[in-house]
């Protein structure tokens, strides 16, 4: 059940009206859609209720509209303790155990416990992780994770994506005080990849890039002036901040712009799409850059959801788990509409078989690893696959500045620059 144009306007437009009234009146049994989210820890929190955020509101959607084939979808929450693999595996048991249908996380930072709970019952299962180990996974077992699908694309794109950016920024007139690159990394293996991912994007550049110091931190960073101080010593054209956590990087931006690297660009990696590093970096944050492999879109689509998604949910909107999650409920739905839920190779073939346009662009999962294409970094067709978006923060707002297509603004000098 995939909503026209039309309908998602309408149907978005009147998320709100329909949270606060009855929902029709189901004879059918619930469609049952297993939801782990972390609910308290050091990390991934905001990211996990950004998920949620959105799995609820097409969940509210698809039920004000009818359900699927006359039945309602509904959720089941648990916590997740995501830092230990018991944790992982007990929050996904449990929805195993207590019979639903699919499973919709935003991610798991331990991936293959997770993997395998749903494994062993066949279960749909689609997942945020942005990990190319668990595409590994996928793909050197077909058999097994038959019905395991990652919405995005693999971390690794973060560092070579950002230096293709780079590349094409340049092109289009910006000059970089001198083409050295100083990356900062934290050492959990999701950022150790990206970091080698540029790394050997920027050895691949022919020497339009070079490669400057590599330090790095451990979290939790407690003092970031250290840091500062190396990025002025080393005075790269562009730094990167290789760190994922928006609380930390909101930290790092106040402390950075009190002694500033002058004519840097500053690349925070993903973390402040996380509604945090807005609210508690304030004024610092003006002039950053990040980029995420999914994020809502800035198109009639996205905006659309967005203001939807704000009536909701008031207050500083994730850019990235809020649309995934969105359309993680809409892409399983269309996958319910054609196979019956209980039947999971049916639903997995159905899933296999779609071509839908999120508010995070294009997903197809007709792939060995199961997940989409990337735009520009794996198709040039920009409604092929999701495109990596390159934000700036703008006048104390995310604004999509990369890839052309998508992009709302030019990128502005930071104050430092």
């Amino acid at each position: 059940m995939t909503l026209t144009r039309r309908q998602f306007l309408m149907t978005s437009a009147a998320s709100v009206a329909a949270a606060s009234i009855a929902a029709p009146a189901f004879a059918a049994e619930p469609i049952l859609i297993g939801v782990p989210t972390a609910q308290s820890g050091p990390v991934g929190v905001a990211d996990q209720q950004d998920w949620l955020n959105g799995v609820t509101m097409a969940v509210e959607e698809i039920n004000a509209a009818g359900g699927v084939n006359g039945r309602p979808l509904e959720t089941r929450v648990v916590d997740i303790d995501l830092l230990t693999p018991e944790g992982t595996v007990a929050a996904f048991q449990s929805l195993v155990e207590g019979g639903v249908h699919a499973l919709a996380h935003s991610f798991a930072i331990i991936a293959q416990p997770a993997m395998d709970v749903a494994a062993a019952k066949g279960l749909p299962y689609l997942h945020g992780n942005t990990a190319q180990q668990s595409l590994d996974l996928v793909k050197a077992n077909p058999e097994k994770y038959r019905n395991i699908f990652q919405i995005d694309v693999a971390e690794t794109w973060y560092g070579a994506g950002f230096v293709k950016f780079l590349s094409n920024h340049r092109a289009g007139g910006w000059q970089p005080k001198n083409n050295r690159i100083h990356i900062v990394q934290e050492q959990i293996g999701y950022t150790q990849v990206i970091s080698k991912a540029t790394q050997a994007a920027i050895a691949a550049s022919g020497g339009e890039w070079e490669q400057g110091p590599i330090t790095d931190i451990q979290f939790p960073v407690q003092d970031w002036t250290p840091i500062v101080q190396a990025l002025k010593d080393a005075d790269c054209g562009v730094i990167m901040i290789d760190h994922w956590v928006a609380a930390e990087l909101a930290s790092f931006a106040q402390a950075y712009v009190l002694d500033p690297t002058p004519g840097s660009l500053v690349y925070l990696q993903y973390g402040p799409s996380q509604p945090e590093f807005l609210d508690l970096a304030g004024d610092a944050a003006e002039g950053f850059i990040w980029g995420s492999v999914l994020g809502v879109y800035a198109d009639e689509k996205g905006m659309a959801f967005r203001e939807s998604y704000q009536a909701r949910f008031p207050g500083t909107m994730g850019m990235v788990y809020t649309g995934g999650g969105y359309d993680a409920i809409h892409i399983l739905a269309a996958a319910w509409a054609e196979a019956d839920p209980a039947d999971f190779d049916a639903v997995g073939n159905a899933i296999r078989a779609i071509s839908h346009r999120g508010v995070c662009g294009t997903y197809t999962f007709a792939t060995p690893e199961q997940t989409p294409l990337s735009y520009p970094n794996t198709t040039d067709d920009p409604e092929a696959g999701q495109a990596h978006l390159i934000f700036q923060v703008q006048d104390g707002a995310h604004t999509i500045i990369s890839p052309e297509t998508h992009k709302q603004a030019d990128m502005r000098p930071a104050p430092w620059m």
